[in-house]
């Protein structure tokens, strides 16, 4: 099996992009990754996309993206896990470089989601979940992370102030990144005296709706090293997936996200390193909740530490496990296919020194994790600088 490495990444500003389509996203992202590569060829592509039919009435992706990219007939598919779309199309695109079965593989992920009202736009959402068992009694996702939420509080003694303190961390990160959807400073009491939405979580514990795009170039490390002269050069050192039942209910526990800790097991095997030797992380907090439990899931902290944690600063961009240093999800917006890519755009950045005024010190390792639904699936990847 070959080593991979990124050698081109591209987005564009995420939010409420009513002047564009599905593909003139993807298009303008894509170009953009191409262009950061300075290369001309692509051997093939993979698409991030939950929804594109529901949400714009456009499903056959893998055609209409290749021949509006400028670059068919190249193989070319679409790739489908919820909200893990986008990072399971970048395990796809490192199997296929990898595998020796093609050289430079772009990545992309797009979703278009505001061109439906916002009902429509939940009920698209809700199909991620066990539509027999929950979206079908009515719980949508705010409300089965308000479960986990209460859970959590209940068993840990995590707090209100702890959630809230997620989405100020993050929207403080968000004001230093110029693609992210909203850029405003939060304070503890705005979050927590925002609208309800399912007790305990208020409105702006809640990720948006967004329309945007990301892109990644891989190909094999030898022919980064030959071709790659702008950049330094980021490797994909262990690359995890894994599965959970689909329904919180059929889960023993509530406040444990099962397959992103086997997906971070197969990727700290791989790259025979450990949460320690992480220096900061993107992670799919989709809800405030979700980012808390995530960390102590991917090992950064002890099981109910995650909400002190960020308490105590820990995961801020000075702190000692940077967590989010883009806004995440909560700030940088959700197109649920270009997420997981999107993670990767702002670790090879970190890691290239090119992250502007949320740059950390000292980025060599990092770790991207990226989940569908509420953790039906998960995909953790590591990257280290060369």
């Amino acid at each position: 099996m070959r080593d991979v490495a990124i050698i081109g990444i591209g987005i564009n500003k995420w939010g409420e992009l009513w002047n564009k389509s599905l593909r003139d996203i993807y298009v303008e992202a894509a170009l953009n990754a191409i262009d950061d590569a300075k290369i001309e060829k692509i051997d093939a592509m993979y698409v991030g996309s939950m929804a594109p039919g529901l949400f714009v009435g456009q499903e056959h992706l893998s055609s209409l993206l290749s021949d509006y990219l400028g670059h068919g007939p190249i193989p070319t598919t679409r790739v489908e896990s919820a909200c893990a779309s986008g990072g399971l199309a970048i395990r796809q695109g490192f199997i296929d470089v990898a595998s020796g079965m093609n050289d430079i593989v772009l990545v992309g992920g797009v979703e278009k989601m505001n061109d439906v009202d916002g009902a429509t736009a939940t009920d698209a959402l809700a199909s991620a979940s066990d539509s027999e068992w929950e979206a079908f009694h009515g719980i949508t996702f705010p409300g089965i992370y308000a479960l986990m939420a209460r859970a959590h509080m209940m068993r840990y003694g995590t707090t209100r102030t702890h959630l809230s303190q997620v989405a100020v961390k993050n929207h403080e990160n968000g004001l230093l990144n110029p693609h992210a959807q909203f850029q405003m400073k939060l304070t503890v009491d705005q979050v927590s005296n925002s609208a309800k939405v399912a007790d305990p979580l208020r409105l702006l514990d809640c990720s948006p709706v967004t329309d945007g795009a990301a892109a990644v170039i891989m190909c094999p490390l030898d022919m980064a090293k030959k071709i790659s002269k702008n950049h330094a050069i980021v490797k994909l050192s262990g690359s995890g997936h894994a599965t959970d039942s689909i329904a919180l209910h059929s889960r023993a526990d509530l406040t444990t996200l099962n397959s992103t800790i086997l997906a971070a097991q197969q990727a700290y095997k791989m790259a025979k390193l450990g949460p320690k030797d992480i220096n900061f992380a993107e992670v799919h907090d989709c809800f405030t909740i979700s980012e808390i439990i995530i960390s102590e899931s991917l090992g950064f902290f002890e099981k109910g530490e995650g909400g002190r944690a960020v308490e105590r600063g820990e995961t801020s961009l000075s702190g000692k496990m940077p967590i989010n240093p883009s806004g995440g999800l909560k700030s940088k917006g959700h197109p649920v296919g270009a997420t997981g890519v999107a993670q990767v755009y702002e670790v090879v950045s970190q890691l290239r020194g090119d992250a502007g005024k949320r740059q950390l010190k000292n980025a060599k390792r990092a770790l991207t994790q990226n989940m569908g639904g509420s953790g039906g699936s998960s995909l953790v990847h590591l990257w280290e600088v060369l």
